[in-house]
């Protein structure tokens, strides 16, 4: 890839994340991506199609993913920065270099480079229905409680995907645990978790 000047600038000019933006870019690199810049920061294109963006701001680093709706998400990382506003497009947050994992990165870009090629598009206006990701941790006890799965089905699908988020967002076990605690009382008593707040 053939770096430009205006990248080099925008990192120069974003020195509490500069060496995170080294390191995404560094990614980037490896692939058949394109360097420019549109809205003022870096953006990676494929036949002059954009793919994916890096972004710095206060409290994190990103990168973005033009059709990232259309992503397989199986890290449960991408969040749509601006619901109601975008449909297609995802990001990824950092909130420190540490946390940035190689090669997941590379293995979300170059699905992503696999959708451009394949044409895969989320047109304007289109709805996109989110897949419904229930975690290991779930599943299994479901499995060998017949009575809670039995309840947790009847859920609407919102509650179940409120559940599951919740269960996701975790990343201590024992985090986990206490969660998963509590999620099953409140799918026994055929509560959503944010029922109380509605």
């Amino acid at each position: 890839m053939e770096f430009i000047k205006q990248v080099d600038d925008y990192i120069q000019n974003k020195p509490n994340w500069s060496n995170a933006l080294k390191l995404l870019r560094s990614i980037v690199a490896t692939t058949e991506l394109r360097e420019t810049v549109k809205w003022g920061g870096p953006v990676y294109t494929l036949q002059g199609k954009n793919v994916l963006g890096l972004g710095a701001f206060k409290n994190h680093v990103c990168i973005w993913f033009f059709q990232g709706g259309l992503l397989p998400d199986p890290l449960a990382v991408l969040t749509n920065a601006q619901e109601g506003k975008t449909k297609a497009m995802r990001q990824w947050r950092f909130s420190s270099l540490k946390q940035i994992p190689v090669d997941e990165v590379r293995h979300y870009i170059k699905q992503a480079i696999s959708n451009q090629q394949a044409g895969l598009v989320i047109k304007k206006g289109a709805r996109l229905k989110k897949a419904l990701v229930i975690p290991e941790a779930l599943t299994d006890y479901l499995k060998s409680h017949a009575d809670t799965a039995g309840t947790f089905e009847s859920l609407s699908l919102s509650k179940k995907r409120e559940f599951s988020e919740y269960l996701l967002e975790a990343k201590k076990a024992e985090t986990k645990a206490r969660r998963l605690q509590k999620v099953v009382a409140l799918i026994n008593r055929g509560q959503g978790l944010n029922d109380k707040y509605k």
